[in-house]
């Protein structure tokens, strides 16, 4: 019992005794306040213009120029409103004899009666929706060649166009052209017809040089077409000749508003188009 009893005194005196405490954790520093903002530096107003650039990463882009005026000079003058003429005369040896065409089936012909022509057209396929935007002419006078071309500049135009052809056409006029029977004075009397005007055309004796080379080149040439009759009988090679199939695109992006500078390689190719066909009416005569 003694033994025991020492043993809850024990107890008693350790749990009657203080707990030890801890340790404090150590003492920070104060921050000390920011001071305030003096007077003569007052805050800067951000630029929105300039936040929203660095957000988006734009870049302040230079100034536009104004575009320059587009290049919408035709040769020749305005004979109508919208219709252009231009006259060229070439000289030309020989210019007033009569040609012997019998090997070609069309006996003496005077060439003051010839009227070569050819047209630039807004598509190959013909039809009531093709129309002919400019139609060149060559005649033998004064010794010389005379070329004479038409172009519209807009389609109101193509009336004065139509009456200013037929004035060309006198009572004795045979027609040359190369693949014209088919495809340039159809279309010539599909536009007469639709303007109700009277078609000169189907009067006129009529010379189409295509069949005449047909029948004699067609197994000795790769092809029968213009540009290589001229090239084979003539020496004509041409450089920088604006294809003919560019043509209707040539027209509608200077009626739209657009340059003439192709409008203008279009005339070029029309004029040598028509000195190609009196060089060749002379060549065939001097084979008959």
């Amino acid at each position: 019992m003694s033994a025991l009893a020492s043993r809850l005194a024990g107890l008693r005196r350790q749990a009657g005794g203080s707990v030890p405490s801890r340790p404090a954790p150590p003492s920070r520093s104060p921050v000390p306040p920011t001071p305030p903002m003096s007077a003569a530096a007052p805050a800067r107003r951000a630029d929105p213009a300039a936040q929203l650039r660095r957000l988006l990463d734009l870049r302040p882009q230079p100034a536009l120029r104004p575009a320059p005026a587009a290049d919408r000079a035709l040769p020749g003058e305005e004979i109508a409103p919208g219709l252009r003429y231009l006259e060229q005369r070439i000289p030309w040896e020989g210019a007033g004899e009569a040609l012997p065409l019998h090997g070609i089936g069309q006996g003496e012909v005077a060439r003051a009666r010839v009227l070569a022509f050819d047209t630039e057209t807004t598509g190959l396929a013909g039809g009531t929706g093709t129309r002919a935007f400019m139609i060149g002419a060559a005649d033998w006078r004064d010794g010389g060649l005379r070329l004479r071309q038409l172009t519209i500049a807009t389609l109101a135009a193509e009336r004065a166009m139509l009456a200013a052809f037929a004035g060309w056409i006198g009572a004795d006029t045979v027609l040359l052209s190369y693949n014209g029977k088919s495809y340039d004075r159809p279309l010539l009397s599909t536009r007469y017809r639709l303007a109700r005007m009277a078609d000169p055309l189907p009067a006129c004796g009529h010379i189409d040089l295509l069949h005449p080379m047909r029948r004699r080149y067609r197994n000795v040439w790769p092809n029968c077409r213009l540009a290589t009759a001229e090239r084979q009988l003539l020496g004509v090679l041409r450089e920088d000749d604006l294809p003919g199939a560019e043509a209707p695109a040539a027209w509608l992006h200077y009626l739209r508003g657009g340059s003439a500078a192709k409008l203008r390689r279009v005339g070029l190719h029309n004029a040598q188009d028509l000195r190609s066909l009196c060089g060749l009416l002379e060549a065939l005569a001097d084979a008959s």
